[in-house]
């Protein structure tokens, strides 16, 4: 199980450009939903690669699925070579992308986020209808549960916009 707390205050108090997307995003719109690792898009800017694999190198990163003796460098380098990292770590797994399919790269992704207050850091964290299109986009059944929560949190907003 992911710490939640813990890695979004590693990469918020490193000063990391990330979108908190997928699951964790989802369960901040609402609690029913439970989620077992945590999912940031990030820019690929040299300076935020390194502040990504500084937040993370004491928590011993890793490919998850790997054989755990196969030889891996955590380092700003290894970053910029690929475009998704799912990690296993010390404080839980945690995927790392530069674009979510159905929305884009981070500046795009970015731009279809809002701000919450967590854990004493102002967090980008991708919209509900950012979600919505993602998880319409990627055609997993997996996500068909969480897009039936989604669509039924924005039909509620919508509903209470309408009686204002």
């Amino acid at each position: 199980m992911i710490d939640v707390k813990r890695a979004i205050t590693l990469m918020a108090s490193h000063s990391v450009d990330f979108v908190v997307i997928g699951g964790v995003a989802l369960s901040l719109y609402s609690s029913a939903y439970v989620t077992y690792d945590i999912d940031f898009c990030f820019s690929r800017h040299r300076d935020n690669l390194r502040r990504i694999s500084e937040a993370l190198a004491p928590f011993n990163p890793r490919l998850r699925g790997f054989p755990k003796d196969l030889p891996f460098i955590w380092d700003e380098g290894s970053l910029s070579h690929g475009s998704v990292f799912t990690l296993e770590t010390d404080i839980g797994e945690i995927d790392l992308l530069t674009e979510v399919t159905g929305l884009g790269v981070y500046a795009d992704v970015l731009n279809e986020s809002v701000t919450f207050d967590l854990f004493g850091f102002v967090v980008n964290v991708l919209s509900i209808d950012g979600l919505i299109r993602a998880k319409n986009a990627s055609g997993r059944e997996k996500d068909i549960p969480g897009l039936r929560i989604l669509e039924a949190i924005r039909e509620a907003s919508l509903d209470e916009e309408d009686e204002y």
